[in-house]
């Protein structure tokens, strides 16, 4: 592996994945088009989306609420075609997931059935520096319950976190984390801690929405009790994308665990009764509340469809032939001043690097951008970039790293 443009090229020409580009809308930059590494933060439209839009107004227009029951997608029989292969990309059973709401909205209703604290269990160990919405979500969800967040929140850096279980199992009631910190890229052990946490009889969740789509996962494997994530990062589904969470079966018929409910939760058979009393779904579908947004599901079929085309295997494989090619050219650019530190340690990434600037670091954030390298920029002084498998290449990495060398 070398730094140059011909090897570059020549990685290009051997990825088998290439053409996969051409399913997406590369926006434009001048005559030519922008190199897009915001996967991370919203993927780029897949050219279908608008034709299963299209899909459903068209049944919408043919059959009115009978589309529920009619046409070529009937859309009762929707969740069933997201969950498998929604399942694929996250190591679980299809009966575990369901697609619901959006992120944040998914993560209240999942403390509702696992944060059930009791005598001195009632802490929350989350990470430092949590994405902003999981620590807004967690600081209101216990001020609800009458409790103060300064008391009851307690935060620990990734390295220490198996060590703060440890320590402090006996007043944890949950232990929930970001599977992949949004501001330094680092994927936590997730096996390990959910692990540790299990030994202790902890419930453990994850937001996995920056690992959704982007890395291994082995959810059902693992014992993970709950996670949550979006869809419209890595997964393509558009900006505000219907999300999706994870329930491990064991917790699927406990009638002891709380939970809110709605009527799309109701088990499916007597549904149409309108009975008192809530039955719910035996599966992770039993945590919906209301009638889903079909147009959202259309939008997540979409990319799901080109994820299963493509073989989960083989993105894997050249998102790490990708992340290798990047790391070995951004490490060659750290004896130039500016200096820049990596914060994403090298061996617990997936797409996403964040490089620290201590220095200047707005400034060459500005002009990358003006040259058309699509990237974003987090307070304090933190440039993210994320090439993705399915439409980036291996020219826009040395074409990154040979703007921002002529910028150091």
């Amino acid at each position: 592996m070398d730094s140059s443009s011909t090897y570059a090229r020549q990685l290009d020409a051997e990825d088998v994945l290439a053409p996969f580009r051409d399913r997406f809308i590369i926006p434009p930059h001048g005559e030519a088009s922008q190199c897009y590494f915001l996967g991370n933060s919203l993927g780029l439209q897949p050219r279908t989306t608008a034709l299963h839009i299209q899909r459903v107004l068209d049944q919408w227009a043919a059959h009115g609420v009978e589309a529920f029951f009619l046409g070529s997608d009937p859309w009762l029989e929707l969740h069933e075609q997201l969950a498998g292969p929604m399942a694929q990309l996250v190591g679980a059973k299809p009966a575990e997931i369901s697609i619901m709401n959006q992120l944040t909205v998914n993560l209240h209703l999942l403390l509702v059935s696992f944060y059930r604290p009791t005598g001195k269990r009632i802490k929350i160990l989350c990470e430092k520096k949590a994405f902003p919405s999981d620590q807004y979500m967690l600081e209101t969800h216990v001020k609800h319950l009458g409790f103060d967040p300064e008391e009851v929140i307690v935060e620990a850096a990734a390295e220490d976190m198996l060590n703060t279980i440890e320590q402090q199992a006996d007043e944890l009631a949950l232990v929930f984390l970001g599977g992949i910190n949004y501001y330094t890229g680092q994927v936590l052990d997730m096996q390990a801690i959910t692990a540790k946490a299990r030994k202790h009889a902890i419930p453990v969740g994850y937001d996995l929405a920056h690992a959704a789509g982007n890395i291994p996962l082995d959810l059902h494997a693992w014992q993970v009790d709950f996670a949550a994530w979006c869809t419209y990062k890595y997964l393509n589904a558009g900006p505000g994308a219907v999300g999706a969470v994870f329930i491990h079966e064991r917790h699927h018929q406990n009638p002891d665990l709380h939970r809110f409910a709605g009527w799309f939760g109701y088990e499916k058979a007597t549904r149409f009764q309108m009975q008192k009393g809530f039955k719910p779904v035996p599966t992770a579908e039993g945590w919906q509340l209301s009638t889903p947004s079909i147009l959202l599901y259309a939008c997540l079929q979409t990319s799901l469809s080109i994820f299963e085309e493509a073989g989960w295997d083989q993105l894997q494989q050249k998102q790490q032939r990708m992340q290798d090619y990047l790391w070995l050219l951004l490490t060659d650019l750290q004896k130039f001043k500016p200096a820049f530190q990596i914060l994403t340690p090298e061996h617990e990434r997936g797409a996403q690097l964040s490089l620290y600037f201590p220095e200047r670091g707005r400034e060459i954030y500005d002009d990358l951008m003006q040259q058309g390298f699509i990237i974003d920029w987090r307070e304090p002084n933190v440039i993210r970039l994320a090439p993705v498998p399915l439409y980036n290449t291996f020219t826009e990495i040395w074409q990154f790293a040979t703007a921002l060398k002529k910028l150091l």
